[in-house]
């Protein structure tokens, strides 16, 4: 039998390639367990200078802030290295081995230590690749990660004839409107907070109500209605028990798909006398589908926001611009029955109408479009930063629900990732009450953990992760070494929080590492005031006696905090590796095989690696087709490198 591979990057791991990997990774952890589980604000109360070797003592003292960034840090630094001492092979190997162990975090052909995206290069808050209907209410961060995850889910919507897809966690509706309004696909966003949910629609409200304007100012005024490309996206309250089986997960969608909220009451949605759209109009460039191969409106732009650059060309091929908003009254509450069609202006041929719930809504050649929801047949599975035990949930119900024919998954928050040893982390909130989606546990898997999910990273000695390991997993380690190039005065928050430690337990010995919320600019701040406002937040006296000569002599060690926690941030990636290893290896032992690419700018959005998975046609389940049909059993295996490319070594061709 052929081992099932996996695509890293620009690598392709064979079977047993995954395994020696996570073995390495567990014996390397295992070794240097003393600096992962460490943390920095104790570095003078459990002096954890001296538990590193002499020599690592006398080469890292010594550096300067971006001599630590280039020599320690950056795996390729520019103009290479250059050293002032002799490194001990014991460091050199420990920065070595840590780097090749990481998977590769830079997209594909984009150079390391570029700063912001190009994409914002115009205007540091406005992606130059996303219509400004997608940058409303959303930040630049979010607004680059749900362009390049749209574009991934609609080539694996491609790939996989399923033009279903259920975003978990969707929050505010950032990317599930994105993914329906702008890509054309049938989305439900699933998210457990009401009050973001009901967010969500609202936004979409505003979006149709820009949307109609600028009909309206295009055709001169006359009042026009603007029709999506499907069904609208729902937005559904539901909270993802991670214990719970995939048989109650489609149950809480089928549940949650009769209660979505919509941009308005689907009962009172109305349609076109006739049911159809008329084939001679224009098409409205803002909402149809967007498509690579002949972007609309890309070779005569008509931005408002200033030509593209020869480098963002193929990016943009990607999104469709829109003319500016008019000026046109509007109401953002607006219920979306109100924007009624004159017989003469109507959405062109390509743009199935809206209908209500009761009634199907029909294509131009008046065939049936299908609706939203997972008993219609097979859907994807998306999160974007899924937090905790959510993304290692969503990858369990990929596996065993033969409805989920592909996922692409985002995580974060390795520190809230339940395990045998902690299965309720600090930081986990309690499920909603009443609880969306409780139910029966998953079978056949025993005690479901967020780490490990493979058998064999299970079985391997010294594969446990602490809470501390996987929480320093989730640092920026980009965002540090620009600060370390720049000799930024947040450098020093670290160290002033560590001398604050040794105060705290001198008042109070029996108080450990207490929470401290961010004071604001306390690296402008002189140590003392700084001191007065932490043990305030934490219920100390202001001002207990302070030995001047000893805080003095601490505060001048900053050097050496700096130096110990990048010691530390450079293992966060092996042990990100070791957890989304372990995840691959799970969908391994299932015969699934999967990709991990770095999809964002690691600058930009530090939790950057996405994992892709499609389910082989006739794997306990069907795909189904957008004529209705279903893929034969048997049919050819999709390999998520066809998403990303056709030959792994290439890399994303979608994300060059």
């Amino acid at each position: 039998m052929t081992a099932v591979g996996v695509s890293i990057s620009s690598q392709t791991f064979s079977a047993e390639q995954q395994k020696h990997l996570a073995a390495s990774i567990t014996s390397f952890l295992s070794r240097y367990k003393h600096i992962t589980d460490s943390y920095i604000i104790e570095f003078f109360s459990e002096g954890l200078w001296d538990t590193l070797p002499p020599a690592w003592q006398e080469v890292l003292c010594s550096l300067s802030a971006p001599q630590i960034a280039d020599l320690l840090l950056d795996s390729t630094p520019q103009g290479g290295r250059s050293y002032a001492s002799v490194w001990p092979l014991s460091l050199l190997a420990f920065r070595e081995t840590a780097h090749a162990l990481a998977f590769p975090r830079m997209p594909c052909r984009q150079a390391a230590g570029c700063g912001r995206p190009a994409e914002f290069h115009q205007n540091p808050c406005q992606s130059s690749l996303l219509t400004h209907i997608f940058r409303k209410h959303v930040k630049p961060k979010k607004q680059h990660e749900i362009r390049r995850l749209g574009a991934l889910v609609k080539k694996l919507s491609d790939l996989t004839d399923c033009r279903k897809v259920v975003d978990v966690g969707s929050g505010q509706g950032h990317l599930t409107r994105f993914l329906s309004f702008g890509l054309g696909l049938s989305v439900i966003g699933m998210e457990a907070d009401p009050a973001l949910v009901s967010m969500a629609a609202k936004f979409d409200r505003q979006l149709l109500c820009t949307l109609q304007k600028e009909t309206q100012r295009k055709n001169g005024g006359a009042h026009v209605s603007l029709l999506p490309t499907g069904p609208l996206p729902s937005h559904v309250t539901g909270w993802v028990n991670p214990r719970a089986s995939w048989e109650e997960f489609t149950k809480l969608l089928q549940r949650a798909e009769g209660q979505g909220v919509q941009a308005g009451t689907p009962g009172n949605r109305k349609r076109r006398e006739d049911g159809l759209p008329h084939a001679d109009q224009e098409p409205l460039p803002v909402c149809q589908p967007l498509c690579p191969e002949t972007p609309p409106g890309c070779q005569n732009r008509a931005w408002g926001e200033g030509n593209c650059t020869q480098n963002q060309a193929r990016e943009d091929a990607e999104f469709c611009p829109s003319p500016k908003p008019s000026r046109t009254n509007c109401n953002p509450d607006q219920n979306p029955s109100q924007l009624t069609a004159s017989p003469e202006q109507t959405c062109p041929a390509r743009f199935p109408c809206w209908a209500s719930s009761k009634s199907p809504c029909l294509d131009h050649t008046g065939a049936p479009v299908a609706e939203n929801g997972p008993e219609a047949g097979g859907f994807i599975l998306t999160g974007l930063h899924a937090c905790g035990d959510l993304s290692s949930a969503l990858l369990r119900h990929f596996a065993n629900c033969p409805d989920v024919v592909g996922i692409t998954s985002v995580a974060c928050c390795y520190m809230k990732l339940s395990t045998a040893d902690n299965p309720t982390p600090p930081g986990v909130l309690p499920p909603p009450s009443p609880t969306h989606g409780g139910g029966a546990t998953l079978k056949g898997e025993g005690p479901s953990c967020g780490y490990p999910m493979s058998c064999y990273v299970k079985a391997l000695p010294g594969h446990q992760l602490s809470y501390k390991a996987r929480e320093g997993a989730c640092h920026a380690l980009e965002d540090y070494a620009q600060r370390l190039r720049s000799e930024s005065g947040l450098l020093k928050t670290h160290c002033y929080r560590a001398v604050l430690e040794t105060v705290i337990r001198r008042v109070e010995p029996r108080l450990r590492r207490p929470g401290i919320q961010t004071i604001k600019k306390a690296h402008e701040l002189p140590f003392a005031e700084y001191a007065r406002l932490g043990l305030r937040r934490v219920g100390l006296p202001a001002d207990p006696p302070l030995d001047s000569a000893s805080l003095d002599a601490m505060l001048s060690q900053q050097g050496k905090v700096v130096a110990y926690f990048s010691l530390a941030l450079l293992l966060a990636p092996v042990v990100e590796t070791l957890v989304l290893l372990d995840r691959i290896l799970y969908l391994q032992e299932r015969g699934l095989k999967s990709q991990l690419t770095p999809l964002f700018d690691p600058h930009f959005s530090p939790r950057n690696l996405v994992l892709l998975a499609v389910k082989p046609a006739g794997s306990g389940g069907h795909r189904a087709r957008r004529d209705g049909r279903d893929v034969p059993r048997g049919a050819a295996v999709c390999h998520p490198g066809a998403v990303l490319g056709t030959r792994p070594q290439e890399g994303s061709r979608l994300l060059e």
